[in-house]
């Protein structure tokens, strides 16, 4: 007997572990697993996370979806995966990863990557006749922080030639992923981006450059060749067609990383139609029709996951995660949030507690900056604090402050991003887990004077991308069709009584930083 193929099966490696969703036909939920996974981080620009960590939190995810849904697994149709972006894997010939991961956060490779950007005359740090070669082909530069890719190559070559010498292969985090599930080392154009050595200028034609290859000082026989994301890679291994089972032949995608998921998951797929993620980091973009580079804010218009296509692309470190942050290590579990309550709860009563603290937060103000900056300062030395901090502020203050803190520093991204685009966002898509909060939606409807469409299951959103590019890849739907199916669960309208109280403490925002640059450099200089 045929079976029909109706359901879609999406990876989605976060920082935080990964998430396991089924999707039908209609890109509905039918059922969803999340694993935990740590991450190590330490003085000297180390962040770091284990494959094997993450390849057991995928087993059990996946097998935990399958249980509880009781779906027929033979009618998935395929595995789409997106994950964590600016990652890197190093792998021997047998698809066996050889150290931790490095990921997006790690800076180790800084001064690496300011050895090949120098050069003189130069702007910004960087030699002209080097910048104008990578801006031409590829949109962008290296970051000076050494958070790309390509820093943590150059890192290993230098600092580890031991391991360097081993790798048969570096691979971005959802390639290894694909891997383990097909085999195949391979990857996608857009995930291949912040290596700087793809020229995408036509973003229909994305292909190795070797001038920029010589310029980065790589070996191209250690990085994957690449196809679009919705390339069908290969089908899925027979032991784990066996072990979960799956039909063999269920097809494995090339996918997408999660910013690129993201922008599609969150249903603005048309030109200038933006969409904000707070999660673990944040940012915020939008699809444009054009290549373009604002260098000293750290943005530019690369490859987008809809193959053919261009998109805004910047990163703000820790949003979501200077919750967590302070879950972890500030508060004690003798206070009004139990740190040992489900997430879930612990959730609900810092939105309850916040919501008590008036707009301002009474004058304490919170800089978000716990691992650096990337976008729209690229400053790997700056640091998070409260400022202001008085005997009368309390736990609830604090909690305010926090979501008011990573608004304002969303409010300076979004005035160069529109200046990028050279037009006014006229609404914003909200997705992650900071959009699962109603406070935290309309202090950035205020804060930014644009209204929120906070979406449904807007943690989903990046699963939902990579399950719509597997759609598509199906011919179960096309890319035009996203914004008509995407739910928006409520508008949040800007309350204009607020303007002027937030603007006043935007600009104190961001005098603090210009004021302060100079001594973050001098405390935390290595």
């Amino acid at each position: 007997m045929v079976m029909d193929d109706n359901f879609i099966l999406t990876i989605d490696l976060g920082t935080s572990g990964p998430k396991v969703v089924l999707f039908d036909r209609t890109m509905d939920i039918v059922g969803s697993a999340f694993a935990p996974c740590t991450m190590k981080v330490a003085d000297g620009g180390l962040a770091t996370q284990d494959p094997a960590e993450w390849w057991l939190a995928i087993n059990h995810s996946i097998q935990e979806v399958l249980q509880e849904t009781k779906v027929n697994a033979q009618q998935i149709a395929a595995i789409s995966c997106t994950a964590q972006w600016s990652g890197t894997v190093a792998v021997d010939e047998s698809g066996n990863h050889l150290s931790d991961a490095i990921i997006w956060m790690d800076s180790r490779g800084a001064s690496q990557i300011n050895k090949i950007i120098t050069g003189f005359p130069k702007v910004e740090g960087y030699a002209i006749s080097k910048l104008i070669q990578w801006i031409k082909k590829t949109g962008g530069a290296p970051v000076k922080s050494g958070k790309d890719s390509l820093a943590h190559i150059l890192y290993l070559m230098e600092k580890e030639k031991n391991l360097y010498n081993k790798t048969f292969k570096f691979l971005e985090p959802k390639d290894f992923i694909n891997l383990k599930l097909t085999g195949k080392f391979i990857s996608t154009a857009e995930t291949m981006t912040l290596h700087w050595i793809t020229d995408n200028r036509d973003p229909n034609q994305i292909t190795y450059d070797k001038s920029l290859i010589k310029l980065a000082g790589l070996d191209i026989s250690k990085l994957p060749s690449f196809v679009d994301s919705t390339s069908i890679i290969g089908t899925l291994k027979d032991d784990l067609a066996h072990k979960w089972g799956l039909n063999p032949n269920t097809k494995v995608m090339g996918g997408t990383p999660d910013v690129h998921s993201a922008a599609i998951g969150s249903g603005a797929v048309k030109d200038f139609e933006g969409h904000l993620y707070i999660g673990t980091s944040s940012w915020l973009s939008c699809h444009v029709p054009f290549k373009k580079t604002d260098l000293q804010h750290n943005m530019a218009s690369l490859p987008s996951g809809i193959p053919g296509r261009y998109f805004i692309v910047n990163e703000q470190e820790t949003s979501g995660e200077c919750i967590d942050f302070f879950r972890s290590n500030i508060l004690s579990n003798q206070g009004n949030v139990q740190t040992e309550n489900s997430d879930k709860q612990f959730y609900q009563n810092f939105d309850r507690l916040a919501g008590t603290v008036p707009a301002g937060s009474e004058g304490l103000l919170f800089f978000p900056w716990l691992f650096g900056e990337r976008s729209p300062i690229d400053d790997h030395l700056i640091r998070a604090g409260l400022l202001n901090l008085s005997l009368h502020h309390t736990q609830a203050h604090v909690f305010r402050a926090i979501l008011e803190g990573v608004a304002y520093n969303t409010k300076w991204l979004l005035k160069y991003v529109e200046q990028l685009i050279n037009k006014k966002l006229e609404y914003i898509h909200f997705i992650g887990g900071g959009a699962r909060s109603d406070l935290w939606s309309q202090i950035l409807a205020d804060v930014l004077d644009r209204p929120i469409k906070q979406l449904e299951h807007p943690m989903m959103a990046n699963a939902r991308g990579a399950a719509y590019l597997a759609a598509v890849a199906l011919r179960w739907t096309t890319f035009d069709q996203i914004s008509e199916k995407i739910k928006i669960r409520k508008v949040y309208q800007p309350d204009n009584s607020f303007q002027s109280l937030h603007e006043n403490r935007f600009k104190l925002f961001i005098r603090f930083y210009k004021k302060n640059k100079r001594l973050f450099k001098e405390m935390n200089h290595n």
